[in-house]
């Protein structure tokens, strides 16, 4: 996992074609450390991503985790050590922190989502609105931070939501839904207390209630039955995340997850030449 992102990062950065570091003629080719220190409290995601790209530029680069994938790091803490040439620590810079960056931005709003519903038995999931080219690894740091990954591709899954119901026409759900292959999960968005009525009496087993307030989904929930998980979407943050999951929802689906995690605090400090 990782290595096809780590090549498209790597060219996009041209990063066998370092011209600054050139200039430091022999030097570049020496032996140097560097480490990796976080600016923020979070979670860290990414180390073995980020090892990727320093072993693409120079086979002996290493780079050691200081601290557990998925683990808490605190303003200051030292989350990995780096050895490599200087032109290769140099090189890699850059598309190590973007990966690190962004990657644990993911696992700590998602850590925080799961914190904020704990006790109550909802499970948090991403979506589909991923960085395009990064949907891998971004629901890998999903997972990292304790949530479950929703359908990775259209392929995964039926989710049968607004449009879908729209291009319906006459036919009925129940219909529609024999077309579905063995094997392959069914969920249904429902709007309406009618197409709540006709996914129940399809058999449909996941319901998810989109952009609706928590009243509505404990009214579902009551309706739907023991037997029917009912997944809320659609706007929900981490301040409003613990009332839909005390509104009986079993799966609280969370975009902001991958698309508004802000990079979080991450340095690399280079130290000087190694003896």
């Amino acid at each position: 996992m990782g290595i096809d992102e780590v090549l498209r990062a790597l060219a996009e950065d041209r990063a066998r074609e370092d011209v600054t570091t050139r200039l430091l003629g022999d030097v570049a080719r020496q032996p140097v450390a560097g480490r990796f220190l976080a600016e923020e409290r979070c979670v860290v995601a990414g180390l073995p991503v980020a090892a990727i790209v320093f072993r693409e530029l120079e086979p002996e680069a290493s780079l050691e985790p200081c601290v557990a994938e998925g683990a808490w790091a605190d303003a200051g803490a030292l989350v990995a050590t780096a050895q490599g040439r200087a032109a290769t620590l140099l090189a890699g810079e850059r598309t190590a922190l973007n990966f690190l960056q962004h990657l644990s931005a993911i696992a700590t709003l998602t850590r925080r989502a799961v914190e904020a519903v704990a006790g109550t038995g909802a499970v948090i999931t991403d979506t589909r609105k991923t960085t395009p080219g990064l949907r891998e690894l971004e629901k890998y740091a999903v997972r990292v931070g304790g949530g479950v990954n929703h359908r990775a591709s259209l392929a995964d899954a039926i989710l049968f939501k607004d449009n879908h119901w729209a291009l319906l026409g006459g036919a009925s759900l129940k219909d529609a839904l024999t077309r579905a292959p063995n094997g392959v999960e069914v969920i249904v968005e429902v709007e309406t207390p009618g197409q709540l009525e006709q996914a129940l009496a399809a058999g449909v087993r996941r319901i998810l209630v989109d952009n609706q307030p928590p009243e509505l989904i404990a009214e579902w929930v009551k309706r739907a039955g023991p037997g029917v998980a009912i997944e809320a979407s659609g706007g929900i943050t981490l301040d409003t995340v613990r009332a839909y999951a005390d509104a009986g929802a079993k799966y609280v689906s969370m975009g902001v997850l991958t698309h508004s995690a802000k990079a979080v605090g991450i340095r690399l400090e280079t130290l000087g030449l190694q003896s």
